[in-house]
């Protein structure tokens, strides 16, 4: 009598593992909206303080918001993303400007 449950013998030592890939995690797009009521400096010192930017950059990127509504200011993982959208408003919040600072999937 067998012992191997009546399996068949197939022993081609071929091995049906396949690898994951590991993907990269999605990237969120920052986005400033411009108001009427938002000193255009504080916009200026918001990107540059939040988002590493210089000056120049921060002034050209800032009359981008004023002019056309919105800019993407970034694009990061979701944790570091969810991290700056707070950083701004919170920060917008306490010197009582109504900076909106959201992020979305890209």
């Amino acid at each position: 009598m067998s012992d191997r449950n009546d399996q068949p013998d197939d022993d081609s030592g071929v091995i049906l593992e396949t690898k994951k890939k590991t993907q990269r995690p999605p990237l969120y797009k920052v986005m400033l909206l411009n108001d009427d009521f938002t000193p255009m400096e504080f916009v200026v010192h918001v990107l540059e303080r939040f988002f590493g930017m210089n000056h120049a950059q921060s002034f050209e990127l800032m009359l981008v918001v004023h002019k056309k509504g919105l800019a993407v200011v970034g694009v990061f993982s979701f944790e570091v993303a969810e991290t700056k959208v707070a950083q701004v408003m919170d920060f917008a919040r306490r010197h009582q400007h109504p900076l909106q600072c959201t992020m979305e999937k890209e």
